[in-house]
């Protein structure tokens, strides 16, 4: 049977959704006379969406943490770019050929600018949906210019990303840190060897 691939991408965006399901519910606390009427806080927390934009801050947070504790000179290399463009959960889901859905953040300076989607064809999942944190690092003032000026960047197309791969003696290799735009993609393992980003496109939105 013949699937679109607008219908995978509508997959990806619902499994993406449910991914980023973090919020905090509160149950009401019980007194003698039964359990007491939700707090103005609790039904807050219980109504904030996943993909609301203090949702995608504070993952996107976590996976820059988590992104600093597994590769070494990660902090220093965000803390000196001009930018860095973060999805903490792309997800894709297929059986076979399918797609790639993701919501993240442009922070520049440690503030938040913009908050941008990424798209993408994939060959060869397996059936049901995996989760990556896709990090681009723009080392360079005209390679986050030019990203900003962009109507749907794509990578390849629009802009040369080099992959930060492990080296022959396990870490890291830094090399690639001096390029225009250095990517990074994590799993729940770590650092996923081997990755491609190329033909992703990433366009802005507004959660």
């Amino acid at each position: 049977m013949y699937v679109t691939s607008s219908r995978l991408l509508a997959a990806a965006a619902v499994a993406s959704s449910f991914a980023l399901a973090g919020c905090t519910v509160t149950r009401p606390t019980g007194t003698a006379g039964g359990a007491s009427a939700p707090s103005q806080t609790q039904t807050a927390q219980t109504r904030t969406p996943a993909s609301s934009p203090s949702a995608i801050d504070a993952q996107v947070d976590a996976s820059l943490s988590r992104l600093y504790e597994t590769v070494a000179g990660s902090r220093a290399l965000v803390a000196g770019a001009p930018g860095v463009l973060v999805f903490p959960s792309v997800v894709g889901a297929s059986l076979g050929v399918g797609a790639e859905y993701g919501r993240g953040v442009l922070r520049s300076n440690g503030r938040t600018e913009a908050y941008y989607s990424t798209t993408a064809g994939s060959i060869g999942f397996q059936a049901g949906a995996q989760s990556k944190a896709v990090f681009y690092v723009f080392t360079s003032r005209d390679a986050l210019d030019k990203f900003r000026q962009s109507r749907g960047w794509t990578v390849g197309a629009d802009a040369t990303v080099a992959v930060a791969r492990y080296g022959a003696n396990g870490v890291v290799d830094t090399s690639t840190f001096r390029q225009p735009v250095v990517a990074f993609v994590m799993t729940n393992v770590g650092l996923e060897a081997g990755a491609s980003l190329q033909g992703a496109k990433v366009t802005e939105i507004r959660p």
